[in-house]
């Protein structure tokens, strides 16, 4: 069965008069086009059945646009959302009216700005529009606003965690919301404690929330930034700890842990909380545990670094330096061999944070003190691991 007389001509005209996007609606059986000029629409008049004629339109526009009635390979959904297709094909699947193909081209690392807006006019969909954010290109252009715009209106709709935190965390992105939006959206949190997820992400030193500067950072601050300026990584951490956005950060990721969503949140926020402390690591090429490499650092939109530089002596001689620079969730889902260590020896006096007068002025000092914090037994990774038998 072929096309009618009428929707043929009419179909052709279109396609002659080069447009640069095209969508269709099944349910309505209405054909639209984007152009230069404006937006087409064809409302088609079908000789039988509409699932019959809608693929005989989207052969039509696929043998004008590939040169083949074939149309676009569905059954390489998997292939295209991994952002396989290639740059100089965007422009064409956004052309054949079949939402699999404007997926590819939102999730091809090639997408640009423009296409950015033909492909929103062809398909408005939030999770286009997250892929969409992930491009520099758009972020920057016209459209990272409209994306972002959409993306908070439609937040409150999101019922997954994992959605609701990437979204918080793409809208964060600089130049895309103002200020009063932020703090919008910090409030929301309160009642959505995924939301706190993205901004550790983002923003982990310009969290929303003031708070005032640990009380031992008058103490210990003149050592502390010695020996940060020497390249001690240890005291480069406790300094930024212990800083009023360091304090923030901690109280938004115990905020985060009092009652966690779901294991995704656990285990997303344990990946950022690695990539916070990522500076402390050892060597730079083993920054990642097994089963956490590079999601806090494509969380955080950054990459690890090691603790090159540091002095003599200033090592990561404590456990706790290494827990939490090493803090992704595959830790916690290790044997339970590797974890005892930390789960059952009782703590020492570094680690519980005694003599902090002097902590500052010794080789272990920052150790110690960061002990305080991530130690076994009194800091974050106790009250965490209460959840465990």
């Amino acid at each position: 069965m072929d096309l009618s007389p009428e929707d043929a001509l009419r179909l052709n005209v279109l396609l002659a008069n080069k447009p640069v996007a095209i969508r269709i609606k099944e349910s309505a059986m209405e054909v639209h086009g984007l152009t230069e000029e404006g937006e087409a629409c064809i409302r088609l008049k079908p000789t039988c059945r509409d699932e019959q004629y809608i693929k005989k339109v989207k052969e039509l526009i696929s043998g004008h646009v590939l040169g083949s009635p074939g149309g676009y390979p569905v059954y390489l959904q998997r292939w295209t959302r991994m952002g396989q297709m290639k740059d100089d094909s965007l422009e064409q699947l956004l052309l054949l009216g079949e939402p699999e193909a404007v997926v590819a081209a939102v999730c091809a690392p090639g997408l640009t700005d423009e296409l950015a807006r033909r492909a929103w006019w062809a398909m408005e969909d939030a999770e286009n529009a997250r892929q969409m954010l992930r491009k520099p290109a758009v972020v920057e252009g016209r459209m990272g606003r409209v994306l972002a715009e959409y993306l908070v209106e439609f937040l409150p709709f999101e019922s997954e965690p994992e959605k609701q935190i990437e979204t918080i965390r793409l809208v964060l992105q600089p130049g895309l919301l103002d200020e009063q939006e932020r703090l919008d959206l910090w409030r929301r949190a309160a009642r959505k404690p995924p939301y706190y997820v993205g901004f550790i992400a983002t923003l982990p030193d310009a969290i929303p929330d003031e708070q005032a500067a640990h009380p031992l950072w008058e103490t210990h601050q003149a050592a502390l930034r010695g020996l940060a300026d020497s390249g001690n990584a240890a005291a480069s951490a406790l300094a930024r700890v212990f800083f009023p956005a360091g304090q923030s950060w901690l109280a938004t990721v115990f905020r985060i842990f009092k009652k966690p969503s779901n294991q995704d949140v656990v285990n997303i926020s344990l990946d950022l909380i690695a990539h916070y402390f990522s500076m402390l690591r050892e060597t730079p090429r083993g920054c990642h545990p097994r089963g956490t490499r590079g999601r806090g650092a494509r969380l955080a939109g950054g990459r690890c670094r090691g603790a090159g530089g540091a002095g003599p002596g200033y090592g990561l001689r404590s456990p706790a330096d290494r827990s939490a620079s090493a803090l992704g969730h595959g830790i916690w889902r290790s044997p339970p061999r590797l974890q005892g260590h930390h789960r059952h020896r009782q703590p020492d006096a570094q680690e519980t944070g005694a003599g902090h007068g002097a902590a500052a002025r010794t080789p272990e000092g920052p150790s110690r003190l960061i002990g305080g914090f991530f130690g076994p037994r009194t800091g974050f990774l106790h009250a965490t691991d209460r959840r465990r038998p």
